[in-house]
């Protein structure tokens, strides 16, 4: 990066935060700085519910993600549209219509204070978490690649998102993201037409399309009832329908924002314009790895991108065998890109045989320097066992790096920051919201003034969010960023998501039941996870089905046992 990259990065970041500091200054009670002014339109919330979820670790580690795997991951993503319409008619109503500050308060009016502190707790675990991830995950790839200390760069941002969440509440939030998701696509959409520029002269979208087509990188819909495979058809509709459920109906990262909306229309409208859009957005990063795949068969790409762990392991480790790797996978794409420059030659010329046997070959070609490529992420998992050996998570930034021209350099990198602080500002806010509703007012201060809460959700805030820098400051990834992320999310949400179901839909259970159901619930979620090897989607399915199985015959069983003392009583 040079003077004008660093210019295009700190003036956007500190522009946007000092912006939202100031038109949110001054007097908030505690309605105000939870839930904002009560304004706030369909297209803001919409924005703001999209840049809460999609976090740096979307942009980042999504398009290697396309590189390595293809399309397939957004089938991760086919039960949003469905989830979101559930939210829009079930639980949205149900908590505008109670007032409440956060969804658990809910679960206080319908069963009873263990049950709501149950529910607060899994989501203050789960999301705290969560928020040490999504403030380490741009961290650590932007350090290495660029060489900044990490601690610092940890530090520095996660200090700036809790300054003006801290100050401006709800409204802060929501006003930064509409200029961040803003920033963020902006970048993305240069990033995907300057890659369009760059291929070979006479491929263009269509060809590249075919050239992908030919490395089963368009397979985006996988029918297989293998529930071992992690994304297919089936996962993704059911498993993902659960996921996001779970997020978007029971997260108070989410239910903050669209409860800010100004009526029940306009928050609809926004989970709306999120049920349209979720699965393009996502298809179009998919997309966006896909053309780097293809733009990397015409161009020289390292065996490792994670260059920072390949010296240091060149240096301290098995650096003959690594340069072996290195010369093999070397040799094999020199050979795959001379295949394909015959390919592309027959495909001008119009000869349908050459065009075929070119491909055939240069696909040859490129198993052996992928082979090159699997073992040498063997040698460095051997070499750092606790270091993560997939470098996906790198492919992108090393391609704006070495390939974009400066300006949109800093603008992707703005970008992705832009996505970090947006969806860490929409997590804290959560978390200092739940704390102060859901534990503090309900155990420690019952009476207090909203002055008084308002100033204990903002020490709660900040708290959350140092908690969140001293999380990344110690944490090490063994998984893909974006994965890594849904993980978390798919062992604790399927038993949240059972709470809320049993309280909308199954009224006869009472919370003692439900407690009990969720918490052996949660226990088997947690034991099937460390010994089964099925897609993590399906755990929101278990853990939520699990949770209303459990809740109604535990209720069964009191009501059972409750009859049998009246009858003993009477005789």
């Amino acid at each position: 990066m040079n003077a004008l990259d660093y210019a295009i990065l700190l003036g956007t970041m500190l522009g946007i935060a000092a912006y939202a500091m100031w038109s949110t200054r001054g007097g908030h009670d505690l309605k105000g700085y939870l839930k904002g002014a009560g304004q706030t339109g369909w297209l803001t919330i919409g924005l703001s519910v999209m840049a809460t979820q999609a976090s740096a670790i979307t942009f980042l580690s999504t398009p290697g993600q396309g590189y390595e795997s293809g399309l397939g991951f957004v089938q991760n993503y086919f039960g949003a549209p469905l989830a979101l319409i559930v939210v829009s008619a079930v639980f949205l109503p149900i908590f505008r219509r109670l007032k409440v500050y956060t969804a658990y308060e809910y679960l206080g009016h319908r069963f009873d204070p263990k049950t709501r502190l149950l529910g607060a707790g899994l989501f203050l675990l789960q999301r705290g978490l969560g928020a040490g991830i999504t403030i380490y995950a741009p961290a650590i790839v932007l350090s290495t690649v660029m060489g900044w200390r990490l601690d610092a760069t940890i530090v520095c941002s996660g200090l700036l998102v809790v300054a003006y969440t801290v100050s401006g509440g709800c409204d802060a939030v929501s006003l930064t993201q509409r200029y961040q998701i803003g920033v963020i696509f902006a970048g993305m959409v240069a990033a995907f037409f300057v890659l369009l520029a760059k291929l070979p002269p006479g491929l263009g979208l269509s060809g590249s399309l075919v050239l992908a087509g030919g490395f089963h990188k368009l397979e985006a819909v996988d029918f297989s009832l293998n529930p071992d495979r992690r994304y297919t058809l089936w996962t993704g509709l059911i498993g993902g329908m659960f996921l996001a459920l779970s997020y978007f109906g029971t997260d108070q990262s989410q239910v903050q924002r669209y409860l800010s909306g100004a009526s029940l229309r306009e928050s609809r409208l926004g989970l709306m314009f999120n049920a349209v859009f979720k699965i393009p957005m996502q298809f179009f990063i998919l997309l966006l790895g896909v053309l780097i795949f293809v733009f990397y068969q015409f161009e020289r790409q390292p065996v490792y991108f994670n260059r920072a762990a390949w010296d240091y392991q060149v240096a301290h480790g098995d650096g003959p065998r690594l340069h072996a790797l290195s010369a093999a996978f070397d040799a094999a794409k020199a050979e795959e890109r001379a295949h394909l420059g015959a390919w592309l030659g027959a495909r001008r010329s119009g000869d349908p045989s050459a065009e075929a046997a070119e491909r055939a070959a240069s696909a040859s070609a490129q198993d052996r320097a992928e082979a090159a490529r699997t073992e040498t992420k063997a040698v460095l998992r051997r070499a750092s066992p606790t270091s993560t050996a997939n470098d996906a998570d790198y492919v992108f930034i090393t391609f704006i790096l070495d390939h974009l021209p400066h300006g949109l350099i800093g603008l992707l990198v703005t970008a992705f920051f832009a996505a970090a602080l947006s969806s860490k500002a929409g997590e804290l806010n959560a978390l200092g919201s739940t704390t102060t509703v859901d534990i503090y007012r309900h155990l420690a201060r019952r009476e207090a003034t909203d002055a008084h809460y308002v100033v204990m959700s903002k020490l709660f805030t900040a708290l959350w969010g140092f908690v969140a820098i001293g999380f990344a400051l110690f944490a090490n990834l063994a998984e893909n960023l974006i994965q890594a992320v849904n993980i978390l999310g798919s062992v604790f949400y399927g038993v949240v998501l059972g709470l809320f179901l049993v309280a909308f839909f199954l009224k006869w259970v009472r919370g003692t039941a439900v407690f009990w159901a969720a918490l052996a619930s949660q226990a088997l979620v947690l034991g099937l996870y460390f010994t089964l090897t099925i897609s993590y989607l399906w755990y929101n399915v278990i853990g939520c089905a699990a949770c209303m199985a459990l809740s109604v015959a535990l209720q069964a069983s009191i009501d059972l046992g409750g009859g049998r003392g009246t009858l003993a009583a009477r005789t």
